[in-house]
């Protein structure tokens, strides 16, 4: 059933909580037996109110204050390895977060050994040495949206590159892929055409990304597009009418976000979603005394806001998406994509 297109954009939340101060308290200690989790977000700086929001979002899924504290980063590495730190000291069996793919990398080389880092950063080149990346990748939602473009028979893609980080690296992502999924992927530049192309594929959403999109939907060529190429502009909805889409299931969002709002007001992101998410994963571990590697490593995998997924060895994970038709403003669900 479509879904309205607002439930996906990001809005940063203004909402007070506890800091760090409480680390090594009594109630904290004696959570020990079962482990307790760290959720490591910047509540100061730059990024304070996206850290809020996370936290808040996390607590929907965790509400025992004693099982999972909330620890400012600050925004920064050094920041990062400090909370990771006193974290651990305090007793904490599994890390969530940090944000950032450079905290990331600090943290899992100063306690990476120690404990499971499940990060928020949706930066591949971040996973290993202990930590596991939650975040969306670019070539997550590549691999998903390509292999349902090659089941509907398309067989060569122009993938248009506009320039920024996301769509340079989903472009890089789906020419990787393409012998895996028997297509022809052409790199195009921005401005470019589709030429021969069964499909564009524009992972971006700049002003030439949508200009080249909306000659291409005018040339019978298909349209495909990730979650990171909508922000909702009418221009950005009018160009993408028709394309598919990969996406965490709109449904399950849509739940997340209504949840958050009746709690703390407004709309929750998706960045919120994985705090969710994550404090979601350490409440299952917990249940299960299992706040391991190996716990995180289960073969069952985590059912979250975001897909269902599981991790893999290397740091990275397999998640499934939806894959979505966008219609009018609003998204309907045609298929699912399994372990992407």
């Amino acid at each position: 059933m479509p879904t309205r297109r607002a439930t996906l954009k990001l809005v940063g939340q203004g909402l007070a909580l506890s800091s760090a101060a409480s680390i090594a308290s009594p109630l904290w200690a004696a959570r020990r037996a079962k482990g307790v989790a760290a959720l490591l977000v910047p509540l100061t700086g730059e990024r304070a109110a996206l850290g809020r929001s996370i936290a808040a979002a996390a607590m929907l899924a965790e509400t025992d204050a004693t099982a999972l504290r909330v620890i400012d980063t600050g925004g920064s590495a050094d920041g990062a390895v400090r909370a990771a730190l006193a974290a651990v000291k305090g007793g904490a069996a599994l890390l969530l977060g940090p944000l950032t793919a450079a905290e990331t990398r600090a943290v899992a080389a100063a306690v990476g050994a120690r404990v499971p880092v499940v990060a928020l950063t949706n930066d591949a080149a971040a996973q290993g040495n202990g930590a596991f990346v939650l975040g969306i990748t670019p070539a997550q939602a590549t691999g998903a949206l390509l292999g349902y473009a090659r089941s509907r028979g398309v067989r060569r893609v122009a993938a248009l590159d506009d320039g920024t980080p996301w769509s340079s690296a989903c472009v890089a992502a789906a020419k990787r892929a393409e012998g895996d999924l028997g297509l022809i992927v052409l790199p195009t530049p921005a401005g470019g055409v589709a030429g021969e192309a069964d499909a564009l594929f524009v992972p971006g959403g700049s002003a030439t990304a949508l200009a080249a999109a909306r000659r291409a939907r005018e040339g019978g060529v298909q349209l495909l597009a990730t979650v990171q190429a909508l922000d909702y502009r009418p221009d950005v909805l009018a160009a993408l009418q028709g394309a598919w889409i990969a996406s965490p299931d709109p449904a399950r969002f849509a739940t997340f976000a209504a949840a958050f709002a009746a709690r703390n007001g407004g709309r929750p992101g998706a960045i919120a979603a994985l705090g969710h998410d994550a404090a979601g994963i350490a409440k299952t571990l917990r249940d299960a005394d299992q706040m391991t590697r190996e716990g995180v490593l289960r073969e069952a995998g985590f059912d979250c806001t975001t897909g269902p997924l599981r991790f893999r060895a290397d740091g990275s994970c397999a998640r499934d998406f939806a894959i979505l038709v966008a219609k009018d403003g609003l998204y309907e669900k045609v298929a699912e994509s399994r372990g992407a």
